[in-house]
């Protein structure tokens, strides 16, 4: 039986816990026959924490919270202003490597900012994606965070659009002291809005990916009906 269409979702602005919440829960329990989601959102600001983060790369958080999550990866910033994709992707399914959906990603940011004329490539010794050309070159603008379980992905890529860098200053981006971050705002007037470089970047991670053709879809509340989603639930209790 053919796997069904991808779902792809803007789910605006959400809060990071409640959306990592669905999309373990999401992963957790899909069945064989599930379709895959790919959900763009832009997060409030909040710092999250990978497996292989360290205290120390914490330098001034301040009045940000910080999540520690289960994706690969350090310490990473996310606000407004950012894209961020999740791919919930059956990668047994469709014989996807982890390395191969790390590569997509990488090759969909370059794609999507080439055709809005910025230059950018992956590094070898560091996931991510980073501008190559002008005063700006070398600067990170995507940064990478991986989970698979049960032969699924979940977790993403986040890629700065316009927004406030400020809060990169207050850690190690990705546990690099040092790293500066750059955004596509800073390299490109007028900045593209973040709904076209979101439909641009899936358009070419699923042309990478070899995806079936899928279509922008509503939003399924009721994937968000999930245990510590419910109203007034308290924030920093997830335990996915």
């Amino acid at each position: 039986m053919a796997a069904p269409e991808p779902v792809i979702c803007n789910l605006g602005r959400r809060d990071y816990e409640s959306v990592w919440r669905a999309m373990a829960h999401y992963t957790d329990h899909r069945g064989n026959d599930a379709g895959d989601q790919i959900w763009c959102v832009e997060h409030p600001p909040v710092f999250t924490q990978g497996q292989a983060g360290k205290a120390e790369h914490l330098l001034n958080t301040g009045d940000i919270p910080v999540v520690q999550v289960d994706r690969g990866g350090q310490v990473t910033y996310h606000g407004p202003g950012q894209l961020v994709v999740y791919p919930l992707l059956d990668l047994r399914r469709s014989k996807i490597g982890v390395r191969d959906l790390v590569t997509a990603l990488e090759e969909a940011t370059v794609a999507m900012l080439g055709e809005f004329g910025i230059a950018a490539a992956p590094r070898a010794d560091a996931p991510g994606v980073y501008l190559t050309d002008g005063p700006r070159a070398g600067n990170k603008i995507a940064s990478i965070g991986l989970r698979v379980r049960r032969g699924c992905s979940f977790h993403g890529i986040a890629i700065n659009i316009d927004m406030d860098l400020g809060p990169f200053l207050r850690i190690n981006p990705c546990g690099y002291a040092g790293m500066q971050m750059v955004q596509m705002a800073e390299v490109i007037q007028p900045t593209p809005q973040w709904e076209a470089v979101a439909k641009s970047f899936v358009a070419a991670l699923q042309r990478n990916l070899q995806l079936p053709e899928a279509s922008w879809q509503p939003v399924d509340e009721n994937l968000f009906a999930v245990p510590g989603n419910e109203p007034g639930a308290e924030p920093g209790t997830s335990n996915v």
